[in-house]
């Protein structure tokens, strides 16, 4: 019974912070913002999580999932794997470009290290499968290394400025770097690139925060189902 309560607590500090990050930003929620939504102490949340970071952390797995299925659905509708790397990496500018708070979600993702790691092992598991063909010899460690350039890359296409590139040449210049690093031939980065660009990238960013959104959203009530279901 204890540990159930646990679990279930465990479960409503995950609900309640990751809602409130995507509705208030990362940077504006506190650990002491959680705990009064909880109607619980900040001691007695920071026994389950020590920091917010560890509650990103949590965020930060579900973007993953959801950028696995993203890729899938993409496939399914004809894309190539290739192209479906490429859109997600250019909805996700567009919408950094539009929504603060969702900037300040990824930002920070790309900020701390303990969800910088996250990305990274995430990113180089898909990048085995998206550019095996252009790296059919390359090793785990290889795709690794080259994740933390990738990742670096993808923090920079994101983290604008008054002085930022515009938006197209920010997508452009990541997505031709990030080919370029898996040694994709010319001809087909300037192919993606071209096509990219020229759908609506901003309505395809609106779109996937929402769907991101319902995502996190049931995610957070399958676990209570799972939970309920094992009693």
């Amino acid at each position: 019974m204890a540990r159930r309560r646990v679990n279930t607590t465990k479960l409503e500090i995950i609900q309640t912070a990751t809602r409130m990050f995507l509705e208030n930003g990362y940077s504006a929620t506190s650990i002491k913002a959680i705990a009064n939504a909880l109607d619980m102490s900040t001691g007695h949340l920071t026994f389950y999580f020590p920091a917010k970071e560890h509650l990103l952390a949590e965020l930060v797995d579900m973007l993953c999932s959801f950028q696995w299925a993203l890729m899938k659905q993409y496939v399914q509708e004809g894309e190539s794997l290739l192209m479906a790397i490429c859109l997600e990496l250019t909805s996700m500018a567009a919408i950094c470009e539009e929504n603060e708070i969702a900037k300040d979600f990824f930002i920070s993702a790309y900020t701390h290290s303990l969800t910088l790691e996250i990305i990274r092992k995430n990113d180089a598991q898909r990048a085995k499968l998206v550019f095996a063909e252009y790296c059919p010899d390359w090793s785990d460690r290889q795709f690794a290394e080259v994740e933390t350039l990738v990742s670096g890359v993808e923090y920079a296409t994101l983290m604008t400025t008054g002085d930022s590139a515009p938006i197209d040449m920010r997508i452009s210049g990541a997505l031709n770097n990030i080919m370029m690093l898996y040694q994709v031939p010319e001809e087909m980065r300037r192919q993606k690139i071209q096509r990219a660009l020229s759908m609506d990238y901003r309505a395809i960013g609106r779109t996937v925060l929402q769907e991101f959104m319902a995502y996190i959203e049931e995610t957070n009530e399958q676990a209570f189902e799972e939970l309920l279901r094992r009693k």
